[in-house]
């Protein structure tokens, strides 16, 4: 209006402030920092393995003692032909197992098999193997700042990539903190088996190549009902596909809902 006075137009612009700190305030108070772990297992497992429990059993005794360490299952699909389809399974995790087995140059893919920070495996149920594979593995090099507010997933990454590589993968993983099921048939047929930490989606968010950067995605397109947690994964790629990783994040969706 052209006729609106100082003194008015003063009290619109105060509120418009308060209105726009209000709003500021907001959203900071929904971001939390997340946890940032030093190494990183993944156990490719399966609910038709009878040799998997051990191994599923040893997951969750890492995620509740060493918090330094992301332990994560990645179900994999290439065993549902025994008689019992996995309902957690996923072609992206038989994928990536094998691309690990390609790129190390020895095929081997199995289950129950950890791979330590993409690099070296070993036999999942093996507790001795596992912990000094974890006490062999390379520190990080790239520091991992994750946040959610209610819109987006941020992660500002931060370091150096190893001598010789050009980029690495930043990767979104949607994972669920815990469920129990009930195995009508195949090799534990008749067993109740928990899992924990299961990833339910990894998708790329950018790529990273050193230094200081930011990477975000809308926090709409991520969520799925049933998933509690997720992480952020720095993996070197090249045309042999995933190899080391050098990063990582977590946080559980409720920190920043």
């Amino acid at each position: 209006m052209v006729g609106l006075s100082y003194r008015k137009a003063s009290k619109v612009f105060r509120t418009g402030i308060v209105v726009i700190a209000g709003i500021a305030g907001a959203i900071a108070a929904t971001q939390f920092a997340a946890a940032q772990p030093q190494k990183v297992v993944e156990l490719f497992t399966s609910q038709g393995c009878s040799s998997c429990p051990p191994a599923d059993q040893l997951a969750e005794r890492l995620v509740e003692e060493d918090k330094d360490v992301l332990t994560v299952l990645m179900p994999v699909d290439y065993w549902d032909y025994l008689g019992w389809k996995d309902t957690f399974a996923s072609p992206v995790h038989s994928q990536r197992q094998r691309s690990y087995a390609t790129r190390r140059g020895d095929r081997s893919v199995y289950t129950p098999q950890m791979v330590i920070n993409g690099e070296e495996h070993v036999v999942g149920s093996r507790e001795r193997d596992v912990r000094a594979a974890l006490n062999r593995a390379d520190p990080f090099t790239a520091d991992v700042d994750l946040t959610i507010s209610d819109m987006v997933v941020q992660a500002k990454v931060d370091g150096t990539l190893p001598k010789g590589a050009k980029m690495a993968t930043v990767y979104f993983l949607r994972i669920e903190d815990e469920a129990t099921v009930d195995i009508g048939r195949g090799e534990n047929a008749g067993r109740k088996i928990k899992y924990v930490n299961i990833v339910r989606n990894l998708e790329p968010m950018g790529v990273w190549e050193g230094g200081s950067a930011t990477f975000r995605m809308p926090k709409s397109k991520l969520m799925l009902k049933g998933d509690a947690r997720c992480a952020i994964l720095i993996q070197v790629e090249d045309r042999d596909g995933p190899g080391k990783i050098i990063g990582a994040a977590v946080m559980d969706w409720q920190d920043g809902a």
